[in-house]
């Protein structure tokens, strides 16, 4: 038969080479259309066999082979060859399909994985049956049955472009032999002469039997197989039940009963088992297996469709009854007799729970592709398997003959029988990859002495079951991904063994690439990889593991350490990772050598090491040597909770900011989110208490645990109780409420201090129960045994003393009554001066929260003395004077200013902080903080640095200026102090706001910020934030001293840097059903009823790419729209009615909330997306650190989450009043984002355009207002004050609501005037803009912003003399006052309306303001009114106020005469709250504000 192709072919093929050659065109743009036929039809046992010549990673899938009975002259070729019909089989994968149905899912070689310069065949035996021939190996029968007259039939589909036809012959006489070796052993093994061949069976068996097994090995027989680690029908090393009575029989397989529940329709040769009108009904839905389970026989299935309408899933078990003789019930717990059933995580046997938790997996948890099996042992005890990991015995006692049983109940739909449970074929398929790839794979092994062999067994290997994308070569030293450009995943290998104690695992990366983020995980775990069903990634394994990602920890896939040591993913080849667990149990991480410190306590013994090749690691390979080591840290005395004093990134305790987490044991209404950080109480409004949570570890001696309240409800009385307790997590039985303890704890509850149970003293220095929403609560215990509490950062005092200082103790938090979730707090860490080796005296560092822009960070290299805390925000030196230098973690762009506040100093030492711009990049430093650094900047050489020390400008050391400015030397705690590079290459220091000037030129462009924390000053943290993140990031509008300069025109939404080319964007098909989309899938639109409205995109967002929609509302409903991302591919999604369902893998942006997995992780974030007007332009952006950011118009509104995965998919859920969205550009127009940009300067007035009020273009506005506003404007109306002082344009009335005020991205505070002067915004009040005539002028943006609280009353009789007068009623406004005397203004007398008339006239009014509404708009100076709202018919409160301009030079600064303690503005020091004036003129009155309650 001649080698060559027809020269019919699919439409998009192309012949070349005398018809041997076919390649498909267009291959970037189309997957299918390439199908060839062979020109002739095959003679018997020829082998058609062409060479793959060229791939592509745009797709999925890849060459497809095998044999059609239809004349390719005649045919009418179908788009791949899954479509032919009539006789038509298959190789697709690893799977077999006849006529486009599955006959076989796991067969021979995977197709998918072949690569360039491989060879696949196709062939028909004599006897008529399909064999798949790869790279000269024949992989078995895949069908039987064939008709004589076939044609070859290869599909160029996906990756798969072009192949050449090499022969079309028989094999050659070795792999005949080979062959006939092959199928002799089988039939000796599989069909002894006992058992005759069956008249009919399935041709799909891969259970063994006939004359080849699919995979060409026996998996019902555990005898002479080899398979040592298998999970077989037979037990290990003998011939069991099944393999003497009947396991080698051919149709004995384990199959589906025909006799099955009403809905249930089976197929695939009844191995698979569906039920039919999933979204109908949720039972009906029992199957059972064709015969009974022998023993130690694996009974498994694998989750083929869920749908996510229902509660409850799958549940699985045993019975003795006789499917030919059962009527089946509608779900199998009801059952009565003889029937045992896993349901969810817990046991029932007949009917009635057993066992509530059996193990810690829930059946209803699993998810489409988990596998779960059971095996009824010898013994008679019945145990289930969970993917691969035994999860025990489940029941003691089971009769001898049992039925596996299965319950396709509620979201469960469809499942398959799994009879290859050993896992071996999937490896032999993987490490077959290797043999073109490797001359390591297939070369022979040396032959070994005993001694040798004996070392080769005890020597650390990696194990021979692997991940799906890797494979093990050198004789399992190493470890690979072959395919690293077109996976990043299912890279995870295995120890061949345990790791003994104090063995350290040692790997070398060898190879990676550079299309990927991350890189290699490492660490251990306890599961067996003989059993282990391997994840995609290791952190998805929910049990039994501890793996260092990054620069973290995770255990069971949760974070317990967020900064441990050095970032994995900075490694390159040549670069070394190992772990060890010491005997006491602690694990260790090593770096190029480098002990990171401990990462986890209490790890079991006989754990195995993992490495996951993860994204750019390819290859890995076991280092033997471990000379270059260094010896492993001495255990310390105060237990194995003090940091390594190795581990480079421990100085002193500096990871206890970081590592103190909540324990992930709890009470039993307690959810822990947020990587252990968050704790809230599950169902608060129907369950009170059960919600106790406890720190991961004890605290150390002068630790502070401090936590912020983020929710409460007001359903319950009593709130939250807290306090420590020396019992540890795993032997506490934790009971309804912490004070139900009645040894080892003390408890804070309410005013009362509580020991075991029992009121010690009452009336304590705070209650607990008077704590509101964002009160912050901490607890330490001193090294002499007392216990102190700490609210807001305030030391309340001794507690009680006493607590044994030799006991651990652990932080306890009871979620009680009132309180229904905390955080723990940046503030967290060492406290007390004489406990810690730091210096640290501030009680409480600020809560960091998401702010629009991205705040700056100090970089993870730094001097060998320095700490840093709360994320990279603070730095602490924590011994000596020097080797304080910190860096800024990124490059300053120009301009941009980096700040930092002095947190605390040391007066036994002398000199300062010194700061300044150096061109040496941090990221060059060694790996370990300990060396490489001066030990103060002026040292500092490398490269070139700019500093300042006390007033001298210094490059390099060498002194450039004296008496530059303020001396550094003089600053105390509270002074800021900062630095910036300028445009025209100087820097420039500030000092609290200030700048200094001009400190050095010739300024390189690349550089740092970097200062000293040296002498005096010890604790710095960063008060500055960049609106930049990165160059692809959007800029916000930026507003300084000169806002109103004459280039504030070209303030718009510019774009900074070169963008990467943008992916286009386009809704996926697949949605909800209430969805039909438009405009080539740009636009979505919800046409009926309010949910169901689902729809993500059918492309993953890109890292640094915006994506934005613009939306259509509808009143008629309430809510809004939501939007955020999901981590899984959504071409399989089951949409449910609404996003906040989602529970996998998802992050939502809800009304003001971030919520993960349908769990709320932070709260007011951003604009409430409910109230955002029609028009308004929404955008998700994932930036380089994998942070999620909304943004709102343009404007960034901070980080909403972290580590979101790769890839992800925008989502959208068109809920309520969202009616429509339409995807916009991923960067907007100058101009476009924001309202008109054809304003003049003198519509400025806030320090910005009045088009920041962002108004969208009338064709989508139907004048959507804030209800807020409309409320105000409501109030205003019922004043009855005449229009005519009003501006006719509603476009300068302002609403400064949360909302509103978020929307369009205010600052709190700004400058204006000529000097400038500082104002805050009105947050909370909403501006009518009153009509002058002289507002526009240009002397008008010289004048300062200010503000006047007034009554109701005295409205009128200002806005008729349009300025502030006296005689009004205002309280707070206007008073007379004496001529000014000659030490200022003179305090009027309590009897002025007693002096004389002459005297009298002499008087001029004395008007009070204040640059801020914090003090304007106190009760005593803005009295409230109360009012009905004519449309609601409620009843309010309501204040007013006025907005002035006040002429610069005539007023007065003064203090507030309240008698206020506390500061009133945080930014206005009360001696300068309080402006007074006298000067008629002196003030214009700019707008009405109106706050209601």
């Amino acid at each position: 038969m001649a080698a060559e192709l027809h020269p019919r072919s699919g439409k998009l093929i192309g012949l070349s080479n005398s018809n041997r050659t076919a390649q498909r065109n267009q291959p970037v743009q189309e997957f299918n259309h390439g199908l060839v036929l062979s020109r002739e039809p095959l003679r018997d046992r020829d082998v058609f066999t062409v060479r793959i010549d060229k791939k592509v990673n745009s797709w999925s899938g890849s060459v497809e082979i095998g044999v059609t009975a239809l004349d390719p002259a005649c045919l009418d070729f179908p788009s791949s060859a899954t479509g032919l019909k009539g006789g038509s089989w298959i190789v697709s994968g690893c799977s077999v399909l006849r006529d486009g149905r599955s006959v076989l899912e796991e067969y021979g070689r995977d197709l998918d994985q072949l690569a360039e310069g491989d060879r696949v065949g196709i062939q028909r035996s004599a006897r008529g049956e399909l064999h798949l021939w790869v790279n000269g190996h024949d992989c078995g029968a895949a069908a039987s049955g064939l008709p004589t007259r076939l044609w070859a039939v290869v599909d160029l589909y996906g990756k798969c472009t072009q192949v050449t036809v090499l022969s079309c012959e028989p094999p050659s006489s070795m792999e005949r032999d080979t062959e006939r070796e092959a199928v002799e052993g089988h039939e000796e093994v599989v069909l002894p002469p006992i058992h005759n061949r069956p008249d009919k069976f399935p041709n799909n068996i891969d259970s063994g039997g006939g004359a080849v097994n699919s995979n060409g090995s026996n998996s019902d027989s555990g005898a002479g197989t080899g398979n040592t680690g298998s999970t077989n029908n037979s037990p290990a090393g003998g011939a069991g039940l099944g393999a003497v009575t009947g396991g080698m029989m051919t149709n004995d397989a384990l199959l589906f009963h025909e006799k099955c529940g009403t809905l249930i329709k089976l197929s695939n040769n009844n191995k698979t088992a569906e039920r039919r009108r999933p979204l109908d009904e949720f039972n009906n839905g029992v199957v059972m297996t064709n015969r009974p389970l022998r023993h130690n026989e694996m009974f498994e299935i694998r989750i083929d469709k869920l749908v996510d309408k229902w509660s409850g899933s799958i549940e699985i078990g045993v019975t003795t009854h006789n499917p030919n003789n059962l009527d089946y019930p509608a779900t199998m717990t009801n059952l009565r007799s003889g029937t045992i059933m896993m349901s969810g995580c817990g046991i029932l046997t007949n009917g009635k729970g057993t066992r509530r938790e059996y193990c810690e997996f829930s059946l209803d948890e699993l998810q489409e592709g988990d596998h779960i099996g059971l095996m009824h042992k010898a013994s008679g005890a019945l145990h289930f398997y969970i993917n691969g990991i035994d999860q025990g015995v489940a029941a003691a006692q089971t009769p001898p003959m049992v039925y596996g049983v299965v319950d396709l109940y509620g979201m469960a739909v469809k499942v398959t029988i799994v009879h290859n449970h050993n896992h071996s074929d999937r490896l032999r398929r993987n490490n077959a990859i290797m043999r073109a790839l490797s001359p390591d794979v297939g070369r022979p092994r040396p032959t070994l002495s005993l001694t040798s062999d004996l070392d080769a067994t005890d020597r650390l290997l990696f194990h021979t079951n692997c991940g799906q994308k890797a494979a093990i070569i050198s004789e399992g030293r190493t470890a690979l991904r072959p395919h690293a450009t077109d996976d990043f995943n299912h890279g995870v290998v295995l120890s061949g063994r345990p790791l003994r104690s104090n063995e350290v695992f040692q790997v070398r990366i060898d190879k990676m690439v550079d299309k990927w983020a991350g890189s290699i995980e490492i660490g251990v775990t306890t599961h067996n990889p003989a059993y282990l069903q391997l994840p995609s990634t290791m952190t998805n394994l929910r049990s039994g593991t501890w793996m260092m990602t990054g620069n973290g920890v995770m255990h069971n896939g949760t974070t317990i350490l967020d900064e441990y040591g050095h970032n994995l993913d900075r490694l390159k080849a040549g670069d070394t990772v190992g772990v060890v667990r010491k005997e006491d149990g602690s694990l260790h991480f090593f770096v190029n050598g480098v002990a990171q410190g401990p990462a986890a306590w209490n790890v079991p013994p006989s754990v195995y090491a993992v490495v996951d090749l993860y994204g750019q690691a390819a290859q890995a390979t076991i280092m033997d040597d471990m000379a270059d080591l260094p010896p492993l840290p001495e255990d310390s005395s105060e237990g194995p909770t003090v940091m390594s004093p190795g581990s480079p990134c421990s100085v002193a305790g500096g990871n206890s900011a970081n590592d103190l987490r909540f324990h992930q044991l709890h009470g039993t209404n307690a959810v822990i989110t947020n990587g252990g950080r968050t704790a809230l109480r599950q169902n608060c409004r129907s369950e009170f208490n059960d919600a106790i949570v406890i720190s991961n570890r004890c605290l150390r001696d002068g630790e502070l645990f401090e936590i912020v309240i983020q929710k409460m409800v007001d359903r319950w009385s009593g709130s939250i109780e807290a306090g420590v307790t020396s019992i540890r997590p795993e032997e506490l039985e934790f009971p309804n409420t912490m004070t139900d303890i009645d040894y080892d704890t003390w408890m804070l509850s309410g005013t009362a201090i509580m020991q075991d149970g029992n009121t010690m003293r009452n009336n304590y220095g705070c209650d607990l129960d008077s704590l509101t929403t964002g009160s912050r609560i901490g607890m330490m215990r001193s090294a002499t045994g007392d216990l102190h509490y700490y609210i807001n950062g305030v030391d309340q005092g001794v507690a009680c003393t006493g607590l044994p200082p030799e006991k651990e103790v652990y932080a306890v938090i009871d979620l009680y009554g009132q309180c229904v979730q905390v955080s723990i707090t940046s503030s967290s860490g060492p406290l007390d001066n004489s406990l810690c080796t730091s210096n640290i005296t501030e009680k409480s560092f600020p809560i960091h929260s998401p702010v629009a822009g991205v705040a700056h960070r100090l970089h993870s290299k730094h001097g060998k003395n320095v700490v840093l805390l709360g994320e990279g925000c603070q730095a602490v030196r924590v011994g000596g004077y020097a080797h304080g230098i910190v860096f800024s973690a990124k490059e300053l762009k120009t301009d941009e200013l980096f700040e930092v506040k002095i947190d605390e100093v040391d007066n036994q030492w002398s000199g300062s902080l010194h700061m300044g711009l150096t061109s040496l990049a941090p990221p060059e430093l060694p790996s370990c903080p300990m060396s490489g650094l001066s030990p103060s900047l002026t040292q500092l050489r490398a490269k070139v640095t700019w500093l300042l020390a006390g007033s001298e400008v210094r490059r390099n050391g060498v002194l450039q200026r004296q008496n530059y400015g303020a001396s550094l030397d003089r600053l105390t705690v509270g002074n800021r102090v900062g630095v910036k590079r300028c445009s025209d290459d100087t820097m420039h220091v500030l000092i609290d706001g200030e700048d200094m000037g001009t400190a050095a030129t010739a300024v390189a462009k690349n550089v740092y910020a970097v200062l000293d924390l040296y002498g005096r000053v010890t604790a710095v943290s960063i008060v500055s934030s960049s609106v930049l993140e990165d160059a692809e990031s959007i800029k916000a509008p930026s507003l300084s001293s000169d806002s109103c300069s004459d280039g504030e025109e070209d303030m718009g939404w510019e774009t900074k840097g070169s963008l990467v080319p943008n992916t286009i964007m386009a809704f996926l098909e697949n949605h909800g059903k209430n969805i039909q989309l438009s405009n080539q899938n740009l636009t979505a639109a919800r046409v009926s009823s309010y949910n169901q409205g689902l729809l993500v995109t059918a492309q993953p967002l890109p890292r640094q790419q915006l994506f934005q929609v613009i939306d259509r509302l509808n009143p008629s409903w309430t809510s809004s729209l939501s939007l955020g991302v999901i981590g899984h591919s959504p071409d399989r999604l089951n949409f449910p009615s609404t996003a906040c369902c989602l529970k996998r893998s998802a992050w939502l942006l809800q009304r003001d909330s971030v919520f993960h997995n349908s769990l709320k992780i932070c709260e007011n974030y951003g604009p409430n997306l409910d109230t955002c007007p029609e028009g308004t332009v929404l955008g998700l952006l994932v930036d380089g650190n994998s942070c999620l950011h909304l943004h709102v118009n343009g404007m960034d509104q901070g980080v909403a989450a972290q580590d979101i995965p790769t890839p992800c998919y925008p989502l959208i859920d068109l809920y309520g009043q969202c009616e429509q969205v339409r995807l916009s550009p991923s960067h907007p127009k100058p101009g476009e984002a924001r309202c008109q940009g054809d304003m003049e300067k003198a519509d400025m007035v806030d320090g910005i355009k009045e088009s920041v009020c962002w108004t969208p273009p009338p064709e989508v506005n139907p004048n959507k207002t804030c209800e807020y506003q409309a409320l105000c404007s409501r109030f205003k109306d019922l004043l009855t004050l005449p229009d005519g002082y009003f501006n006719e344009d509603a476009k300068y009335n302002l609403c400064y609501c949360e909302s509103c005020h978020k929307l369009r991205g205010d600052e709190s505070y700004y400058k204006r005037g000529e000097p400038p002067r500082d104002y805050a915004l009105p947050f909370g009040w909403c501006r009518f803009a009153l009509r002058s005539e002289v507002a526009n002028s240009h002397a008008f943006k010289k004048w300062h912003i200010a503000y006047h609280g007034t009554s109701v009353g005295a409205l009128r009789r200002t806005l008729d003399h349009a300025q502030l007068l006296s005689g009004t009623s205002s309280i707070f406004s206007v008073s007379p006052a004496k001529m000014e005397g000659p030490n200022g203004y003179s305090e009027p007398e309590e009897n002025s309306n007693s002096l004389p008339d002459r005297e009298r006239d002499k008087e001029v009014p004395r008007v009070q303001l204040s640059p801020t509404m914090r003090y304007s708009g106190l009760e005593m100076f803005a009295p409230k009114v109360q009012f009905r709202d004519p449309r609601s018919h409620c009843c309010h409160q309501a204040q007013v106020g006025f907005q002035v301009c006040v002429r610069p030079g005539s007023y007065k600064v003064g203090p507030q005469n309240l008698g206020a303690s506390e500061p009133l503005d945080p930014r206005f020091s009360n001696t300068e709250i309080e402006w007074i004036t006298k000067e008629q003129g002196g003030t214009l009155l700019y707008g009405l504000l109106i706050r209601v309650e």
